[in-house]
């Protein structure tokens, strides 16, 4: 499939084969997955000190039967309100929690290298659908064709004011101006200082992203990868397909230079 390439002034250019990655089947279940692994590897451990609700003065009675109380450990001392109280145990006050986090517990989860490397394609090859595209939230009326693919100058520019030029000769604009009708958000997010949100807009695909992600930076919504960084998180925030997107010429030569293997995969696991 051909598609009509942009100079970073939104003038057409020479059509361009995109490689065979944009002919993977969109496989939502998939692309969920994928997110959910890898979005996983952020949590952090929780975990309780190992003595924690232990280190009372709390003992149990030597022998502990005979004198009509039950056999859980009591408080020593004498003359305060925590005498001869139960300590130290979960059932009792200020004691230790039965069953607490344990830092060396497993909470992220796994998924399978080609199921990835898949969900991986699925997404590139959804950024190619006006209809995946519109269904996510962007505003893509103005936009003629997916997917956009712009002249490698953009990978030049390291300055916002030029970035946002480009944006409006594309007429990417739109979109980015979506993020501001968002409602402020209520509850107790809002009491702990999280009232507003910013949104996911533009993302660019180039082949070193090093000057484009300093232009991108200042712009809300919109980022920027290079294709060997390239990730599920980034394509399908949120774990839902897909965002809008805009290649360089030269991310996608590299996209081009898949494995073989890998465009075998696709085809056995279509």
């Amino acid at each position: 499939m051909k598609v009509t390439a942009l100079t970073i002034d939104g003038k057409n250019d020479n059509p361009i084969e995109l490689p065979s990655v944009f002919d993977t089947q969109v496989r939502y279940k998939l692309i969920h997955n994928a997110f959910v692994s890898l979005n996983s590897h952020k949590f952090q451990k929780q975990g309780r000190h190992p003595t924690a609700g232990q280190d009372v003065v709390a003992d149990s009675n030597d022998p502990p039967t005979g004198r009509g109380i039950s056999r859980i450990a009591r408080m020593k001392g004498g003359g305060g309100g925590r005498q001869g109280q139960a300590g130290e145990v979960a059932s009792t006050r200020g004691g230790r929690q039965a069953f607490p986090p344990n830092v060396k517990k497993v909470i992220y989860k796994k998924l399978n290298k080609k199921e990835k490397k898949l969900a991986l394609c699925s997404a590139i090859a959804a950024t190619a659908s006006k209809e995946i595209v519109k269904s996510n939230g962007h505003s893509i009326e103005n936009i003629k064709e997916l997917p956009i693919i712009v002249s490698d100058e953009i990978e030049n520019i390291s300055k916002t004011s030029e970035m946002e030029k480009i944006i409006k000769s594309l007429n990417l604009i739109d979109d980015i101006k979506r993020l501001e009708k968002r409602k402020p958000r209520s509850g107790k997010v809002a009491l702990r200082g999280r009232k507003s949100k910013v949104g996911k807009s533009v993302l660019f695909v180039v082949s070193d992203s090093s000057k484009t992600e300093n232009a991108c930076s200042s712009i809300p919504g919109v980022d920027a990868r290079s294709v060997k960084d390239l990730s599920i998180l980034d394509l399908a925030p949120g774990s839902k397909p897909v965002r809008l997107t805009v290649y360089s010429k030269k991310a996608i030569d590299e996209i081009s230079k898949i494995k073989s293997s890998h465009l075998e995969l696709m085809v056995t696991m279509k």
